[in-house]
């Protein structure tokens, strides 16, 4: 029987390790792939994995050609705009469908599930159009519009409240409260890990998102740094070494991020029960 649950076990652990390894694959061979030549880097011979000599010439390059304080300042604001705007909204939004009564809610709340079903790609053109007349095309709002509301967020938070007894609200009207003071100071202290979760989500999402800010934005001084590596990208040729080393150097602050935050970040996934 032992013998049983320690074979079990370490099968387990073997399948696990495996696919850590295969995930980590990728990032490895970006790391060795900027310390590279480009001679080196376009190479068929798979059995040269490392350089043969370990240069930063692709790290010197692309911090001269690409300005990385502005674009990790205009990254983290993007981020911080992205989450607050999206946890602010959801968290009103998802109380009003999970909590309240009106007319027109099930419509409204079917509207929202049908955004999350349409691919994103469809309303580029609408928001286009939406940011072109309002005179903020290159501008850090103009990256920050799709942004602004989340169905995703919305349906997160309606079914965190949801979850909520409604004991909770009865006594918070017993106490007097009336409803903007039951959802201030009763229910959404009470969601907070959701927030955290969806603040994660959206964080993640505005840090990759490639197309949008490819699309409504063209100068330097507002590009966050999905769209600056996106430049990098030739035509005809590649210089793979410094797309990699200029790869790696944008991955620098959400690491950073993410060894602070590692401990909310689990808690945030695990809460949420979803997947990236």
């Amino acid at each position: 029987m032992d013998k049983n649950r320690k074979f079990k076990s370490g099968f387990q652990y073997f399948i696990l390790a495996a696919g850590s390894v295969v995930m980590l694959v990728p990032f490895l061979w970006m790391i060795l792939t900027a310390f590279k030549t480009t001679s080196e880097a376009t190479q068929m011979n798979p059995f040269i994995i490392f350089p043969s000599v370990w240069k930063k010439d692709a790290f010197l390059s692309v911090m001269s050609k690409m300005n990385f304080l502005r674009l990790y300042w205009n990254t983290l604001v993007l981020i911080i705009e992205r989450v607050a705007c999206a946890v602010l909204t959801a968290t009103m939004a998802g109380y009003a469908f999970g909590r309240l009564h009106f007319k027109g809610k099930n419509l409204a709340f079917s509207l929202v599930l049908f955004q999350m079903m349409v691919p994103s790609q469809i309303f580029i053109i609408p928001q286009y159009l939406m940011v072109g007349r309002l005179g903020l095309l290159n501008s850090s709002f103009g990256l920050l519009f799709p942004g602004l509301v989340t169905a995703f967020g919305t349906f997160l938070l309606r079914q965190a409240y949801m979850g909520l007894p409604l004991s909770l609200e009865e006594a918070a009207r017993l106490d007097g409260c009336n409803i903007g003071q039951t959802f201030l100071y009763v229910m959404a202290p009470l969601t907070k890990s959701s927030m955290v979760a969806l603040g994660i989500f959206t964080a993640l999402f505005a840090f990759k998102e490639l197309m949008w800010p490819l699309v409504v934005n063209t100068e330097q001084n507002t590009m966050p740094l999905s769209a600056a590596l996106a430049k990098l990208q030739g035509q005809f040729v590649t210089n793979y070494p410094e797309l990699m080393a200029a790869s790696l150097l944008a991955c620098i602050p959400m690491v950073i991020i993410y060894l602070i935050f590692q401990k909310q970040f689990i808690e945030g996934i695990a809460t949420s029960g979803g997947k990236l």
